[in-house]
């Protein structure tokens, strides 16, 4: 038996064809869309906006350059040998970095990266200056966690694709990674070695109930250090945020791969968790109560494969399906070879549900009626 995503085959999107090799109309239409969305500043490509409406040019704020946005779009270009609009991109944000971050008067930290920027045109004065929103003006108010993420992961497949290491060895490049670094691991009050967020600070940019430990943050957040430890100089600071990333890495590898993890042994084991355990020989350590699991959870689960679980916080798991997450989980190997294939498995098991007629849902399942109104709170924009 073939699942339908054997059936694509196995060729890249710029080998994609014909048996003749001719390239698929797609493709082109594909390019012709991409380049049509690049933002020039000061007559460099700089990034692709997030979305084209020709109705209007202010659309909210998607005429801007979304960090998040421009990866794929930087994947593309650097698979198509086109890597200076990437290194300007990097170059830029990179700059917009030392800005100055404020929303409601309220100072972020020196690390945060902007969640999108765009070029302010002055044709009395005939200049160019980039204006960046580090969350002053998204909807919400919400300083992003993933654009930092972003940024060292693509500023590391740039590197490994061009072969340039001058770019990520620069003095800017070391002290922005570092920035970075210093507001994921700075010690505080939180005993779990995974990073703490609010909703709205990722790609999922509107209530859906994901505060705590989201596995997409959690996913880039072990990313990203591994990109940033092949990246930093061993000297001077770097050498200090080389040995905090190695402790990281261990602690953050075991939680997420035994505490987020499920599958259908571990829903059996959780089933039957007591509650209320104290001490260090406690098995529901997070203190679930079985009850809270929801009823969709026991017929999506197949008895062959597995996922990594939307979030797992004190007293509450969220056992929602997040794509980027899980994906991210694989590309990385924060999952094991085990997981990842388990990951694979679920997908090929659930494909209706996860796939159905779209590329991959985000999230499963879709949140409706009376749970819709109290956790969307209302959002028309997350409707089914």
């Amino acid at each position: 038996m073939h699942s339908p995503a054997l059936l694509s085959g196995f060729d890249s999107p710029f080998s994609l064809g014909t048996h003749f090799g001719d390239p698929h109309p797609l493709v082109n239409e594909a390019w012709e869309a991409l380049r049509k969305s690049v933002v020039y500043f000061r007559g460099q490509p700089v990034g692709t906006i997030a979305a084209t409406d020709h109705a209007s040019e202010e659309v909210l704020n998607y005429n801007q350059v979304f960090v998040r946005d421009f990866v794929p779009s930087a994947l593309a270009f650097l698979m198509n040998n086109e890597s200076d609009i990437v290194k300007h991109f990097l170059l830029k944000t990179l700059h917009l970095q030392s800005s100055e971050k404020k929303v409601d008067r309220f100072k972020l930290g020196a690390g945060a990266m902007p969640a999108s920027f765009k070029v302010d045109r002055n044709r009395n004065r005939n200049t160019e200056t980039l204006v960046a929103d580090f969350g002053e003006s998204a909807i919400g108010r919400v300083a992003p966690v993933d654009s930092g993420f972003w940024c060292i992961i693509l500023l590391r497949a740039y590197t490994k694709y061009t072969g340039d290491t001058s770019l990520a060895e620069s003095p800017d490049c070391q002290k922005c990674m570092r920035l970075i670094l210093n507001l994921c691991l700075s010690e505080g009050f939180d005993t779990f070695p995974t990073l703490l967020c609010t909703d709205g600070c990722s790609m999922i940019d509107r209530r859906m109930g994901i505060y705590g430990y989201p596995i997409e943050i959690q996913a880039l957040f072990y990313m990203a250090l591994r990109c940033a430890l092949q990246m930093l100089k061993p000297d001077g600071e770097g050498k200090d945020f080389i040995e905090k990333i190695g402790q990281r890495l261990h602690a953050l590898t075991y939680h997420m791969r035994n505490y987020f993890w499920l599958d259908f042994p571990h829903l059996n084991n959780i089933y039957r968790y007591k509650t209320e355990e104290y001490s260090h020989t406690a098995v529901n350590k997070f203190n679930v109560i079985p009850d809270s699991i929801p009823d969709w959870v026991f017929d999506f689960m197949p008895c062959r494969g597995g996922y990594f679980l939307g979030n797992v916080s004190p007293a509450m798991m969220d056992f929602r399906w997040f794509a980027l997450g899980n994906c991210i989980a694989i590309v990385s190997s924060l999952a094991t070879p085990e997981q990842s294939v388990a990951i694979m498995d679920l997908i090929e098991e659930r494909w209706e549900e996860l796939v159905g007629e779209m590329p991959l849902k985000i999230c499963y399942p879709a949140i409706e009626n009376h749970e819709w109104r109290i956790i969307t709170g209302c959002d028309p924009k997350n409707t089914r």
